[in-house]
């Protein structure tokens, strides 16, 4: 599931080509994807972290519950250090950045297929320094610190979302939004909401970059 049509075609296409693989199925936003899923029981799912109207690691959590068996993958352009483990944890079984090419991508796919777990060798580092207790002080970026709650919350704060529009979409009671707005500015050490908002759009300005 990818919002952007022409990302949707070129893996179509690149999917389509190969001899032990075929797309029964595209949808650009969740529910379309939910009922596409239904119509058609895939093997695996391809996703991005960016979706319309919902968050990616909340969609990753319900097709898990729904769908306990289904293999997801993760393709997506934002920075894996701060989403892979989390999408791991929600229950993907891979995390590869679009960057990363078409012949990565299909790698990743039949790890998946074939029951295994995907991340790149630069990701699969870092976890296991995360495990080992050996990631070098200070290398970990605040962001990280988030919780999945919260980054989603920061995502849409530097996307110029309002706290009314946040908790609609979230779900979530505005004071509740606040909260997370609160312990978002205390992790990552800033004074006040402008400078939050100001962090925030800084932020997803250079995740949207990478794209």
């Amino acid at each position: 599931m990818d919002d952007h049509p022409f990302m949707r075609a070129g893996l179509a296409q690149l999917i389509d080509r190969q001899p032990d693989m075929a797309v029964c199925g595209e949808a650009g936003e969740p529910a379309a994807a939910i009922r596409e899923l239904s119509a058609s029981m895939p093997d695996l799912v391809l996703t991005d972290v960016t979706m319309p109207g919902r968050s990616g690691i909340e969609f990753v959590k319900d097709l898990r519950a729904s769908h306990p068996k289904l293999a997801i993958l993760v393709v997506s352009m934002h920075d894996e250090g701060i989403y892979a483990e989390r999408l791991l944890r929600a229950g993907a079984r891979g995390y590869i950045m679009k960057e990363a090419g078409g012949e990565n991508l299909l790698g990743a796919i039949r790890q998946v297929l074939a029951g295994g777990i995907y991340v790149s060798p630069h990701m699969s580092a870092k976890i296991l320094e995360n495990v080992t207790g050996r990631r070098p002080r200070g290398s970990a970026s605040p962001i990280r610190t988030l919780s999945d709650r919260e980054v989603e919350v920061f995502q849409l704060i530097g996307q110029g979302k309002s706290t009314r529009d946040i908790a609609a979409q979230l779900h979530l009671s505005p004071k509740t939004v606040d909260v997370h707005r609160g312990h978002i500015k205390e992790k990552l050490g800033l004074d006040d909401v402008t400078a939050l908002v100001r962090h925030a759009v800084r932020w997803v300005e250079t995740e949207d970059g990478a794209q």
